[in-house]
């Protein structure tokens, strides 16, 4: 059986030694004892002048025991009790079990407690019951009760249920706690204050909520830690703004905040960003007073630090005297949320230097600093130092370290993380699909999703998510298709961002009507879900249906935005309807204040340059000064002027756009093609000469095809499919019924000269 620690030399401890001294002589005989707990200690063994005492004596001195945690003189008075026959009194056995908890000692406690023949006093169960608790040893402590309650003509009593109720939230037990609740309203025990604070408690750590809460606001009277466990319900719920309302409550109700009050508000404060209250509190606490512990303190730097007063956090930092993990992690966050890697990383040195150990907390908050400002070699250097250090890092540590190498660029090092990684996490996968479709590798991303589904990993929203968008990019609507039905079988068509994810999906595929299916069974619609709808009928020339859905989304009070506004401009663009689309356009400046960006008057320029209107759309680009050089404008109006046979203009923006990108290919193909087309081939062949002068040459076009639930990807004259040789005599056979067909004369040709 292991000691505990002998408290240092005080007074208290010096006068159980005295006490001990004159009650006992020295000898070296030694009691036989029958129970298996204190034997002879040390250099006393009782004295035969000794062997009547007082209960009141031994009582005395174990609680004095008791208090200074003095094992050895314990375990002598209780080889006194043993031999003066007390062992059956029920306050002496109380004291006893008390007395090895405080030493934390549970298992002679138990034996105490097993040692008595008819334990009929509900207090010897609750002190071991408390015991077991207070040293997290819940399932003990549910054992213990559930024996009680079989045991004959006695029952548990109000102190008896707040130890059960801690085990209960400890362990999650919600349902048991749920029929101890039932069994408390009965017998009227729910009257007890401090037995409703530890219900109410149970619920929070069991984070059921709603009953927690229903419960605090039906209790007629409350205590301060009744207060906090409702105040942190709220916070852990993510109702912020509640935790601060029912604070404001407290106080107005004459209760005094403590330590963990002022904790869980001003992290509330923190979460809302709502930082002239989060001052008013610290002032507060300046003025009352207030014992700013490191709990507090850190709290305090958080606060200001998400609401970006770096200064303020850094100063309550520095005054903190004893910093612990929890005061460096908070500083560290507060440079995290600006992306001040270095920062993290200077403050990560010093805390080491300083004897404190980081925590996961403290590599993800550096981790996540360094992918906001790009810095490979500083989140490198926080995973070298995990590496070295054999810290053994949690999933949302990996997580941020694949992030970290996806952002940088590092694909390699995120697929080696990924390797290390338990596969049977949602998480796991999650980062990595996110991490393949950030980076436009939709292909990878797609087959990842797959390998996961053999996995037997189920997916979850964010899963769906992030590879719905893979298969917008890819119009990939079978693949799209299929992973609706994975949405309906995972019971997710309530959440809104799923559903928009699949809104946009059918939208980008083409697939308009289960598109409008999608958006009429939303839960609620969005400026972005409205958005996407209009979308979808603009990009497939249904430009009356976006326009009229345009028109309902305005009666929904619903205010459009740029990214609105471009949709139904490009609708209008996509249809030809030219005065429209410039009447929406100057309602977008006038009426609903909305700056155009340069991808408005894209949608503008190719509006009017379809129509043929290329001179006002020339005009238009000259007399706008933050787009009269952008090239992306001018290759469109150059387009149009191709288009429409206006050579002139044509060869002028031609030479513009040659002399602001000289190494841009695709501007001299269009010029080239545009001279032939008027047969000026001197000019053609002084183009192509000046081409093969700079090294210029057309990329390869790629294209891709979806067959049963596969993407095929194609490169102009590509020879790396398997099946390569089938496909260019499949396209020879067509190329040879098209150049038949009097529809299409020069089809053919055009088509086998581009493949």
């Amino acid at each position: 059986m292991n000691e505990c620690m002998r408290t240092p030399p005080s007074l208290l401890s010096l006068s159980i030694d005295s006490a001990l001294q004159s009650l006992l002589g020295k000898t070296t005989k030694t009691t036989s004892l029958s129970l298996r707990l204190p034997q002879t200690v040390g250099p006393y063994a009782w004295a035969p002048s000794e062997l009547h005492m007082d209960s009141t004596k031994l009582l005395s001195l174990l609680r004095t025991c008791i208090t200074s945690k003095s094992l050895r003189p314990g375990k002598l008075i209780h080889q006194k009790i043993l031999t003066q026959g007390f062992q059956y009194n029920t306050l002496v056995c109380k004291n006893l079990i008390d007395f090895y908890i405080s030493c934390h000692l549970c298992p002679s406690a138990k034996l105490v407690f097993q040692s008595i023949e008819n334990p009929s006093s509900i207090s010897l169960w609750n002190s071991l019951m408390t015991g077991y608790t207070k040293n997290l040893m819940f399932i003990d402590a549910l054992e213990l009760y559930e024996r009680l309650l079989r045991y004959p003509y006695l029952g548990p009593d109000s102190y008896t249920y707040p130890s059960v109720l801690k085990a209960c939230g400890a362990l999650g037990r919600v349902g048991l706690g749920k029929m101890i609740h039932n069994h408390l309203i009965k017998t009227g025990f729910l009257s007890d204050i401090v037995v409703a604070s530890s219900l109410v408690g149970m619920y929070a750590k069991c984070n059921v909520f709603d009953p927690a809460i229903q419960l605090f606001d039906e209790m007629p009277e409350r205590d301060v830690a009744c207060w906090n466990t409702a105040i942190s319900c709220y916070y852990q719920n993510g109702q912020a703004q509640k935790a601060m309302d029912l604070y404001e409550k407290m106080r107005t109700s004459g209760f005094e905040p403590n330590v963990v009050t002022i904790t869980t508000v001003i992290s509330s404060c923190a979460r809302l960003l709502d930082l002239e209250r989060g001052r008013e509190i610290h002032k507060e606490l300046i003025q009352n007073r207030f014992v700013l512990d490191s709990f507090v303190s850190s709290a305090l730097v958080d606060m200001y630090g998400k609401c970006g007063c770096l200064d303020m956090a850094k100063e309550i930092f520095e005054q903190v005297p004893r910093k612990n993990v929890i005061a460096w992690n908070s500083m560290i966050a507060a440079y995290s949320v600006t992306g001040d890697s270095k920062s993290c990383i200077d403050l990560f040195r010093r805390m080491t230097d300083e004897g404190t150990s980081p925590s996961l907390i403290t590599f993800s908050s550096i981790l996540l600093a360094s992918s906001r400002s790009v810095q490979f070699q500083h989140g490198k250097f926080v995973h070298g130092y995990m590496i070295r250090n054999y810290v053994e890092a949690d999933i949302y540590v990996y997580s941020s370290l694949i992030d970290l190498y996806f952002v940088c660029g590092s694909i390699s090092s995120a697929k080696n993380v990924f390797e290390k990684m338990a596969k049977t996490n949602v998480v796991s996968w999650n980062v990595m699909i996110s991490g393949y479709v950030k980076v436009g590798n939709y292909f990878r991303a797609l087959g990842l999703y797959d390998e996961m589904k053999e996995a037997g990993v189920r997916p979850n929203a964010i899963t769906v998510t992030s590879i719905l968008s893979g298969c917008s990019q890819l119009t990939a609507l079978e693949k799209g298709k299929e992973i609706h039905r994975t949405v309906v079988d995972s019971e997710l068509e309530t959440n809104e961002i799923v559903m928009g994810a699949l809104l946009d999906m059918y939208a980008k595929c083409g697939a308009v009507d289960e598109a409008r299916n999608v958006f009429n069974r939303l839960p609620s619609r969005d400026l972005v879900s409205w958005t996407s709808m209009i979308t979808a009928y603009g990009s497939h020339g249904q430009a009356k249906e976006a326009l009229k859905l345009f028109d309902e989304m305005q009666q929904s009070n619903a205010k459009p935005d740029g990214v609105t506004l471009l949709a139904v401009l490009s609708a209008c663009s996509h249809v030809g309807l030219v005065d429209e689309g410039c009447c929406y356009f100057n309602k977008m400046i006038g009426e609903y204040g909305i700056e155009p960006r340069i991808e408005h008057y894209s949608c503008l320029i190719d509006l009017l340059g379809r129509a043929g209107r290329l001179n006002e759309a020339y005009q238009i680009i000259q007399r706008t000064p933050q787009i009269r050089e952008d090239v992306d404008l001018l290759s469109t109006l150059f387009s149009a002027c191709r288009l429409h046979g206006d050579q002139d203009l044509g060869v002028k923006i031609a030479r513009l756009l040659i002399e602001k990108n000289p190494a841009d290919p695709s501007t001299y193909i269009m010029l080239s093609h545009s001279l032939a087309s008027g047969n000026k081939w001197n000019e053609v062949r002084k183009v192509r000469l000046k081409m093969k002068e700079l090294g210029l040459r057309k990329n390869p076009g790629c294209s891709w095809i979806e067959i049963n639930e596969r993407i095929q990807p194609f490169f102009v004259q590509d020879e790396s499919h398997p099946e390569s040789e089938m496909v260019y005599q499949c396209l020879k056979l067509l190329k040879s019924h098209m150049e038949g067909n009097e529809l299409f004369p020069h089809w053919g040709s055009a088509i086998f000269h581009t493949i």
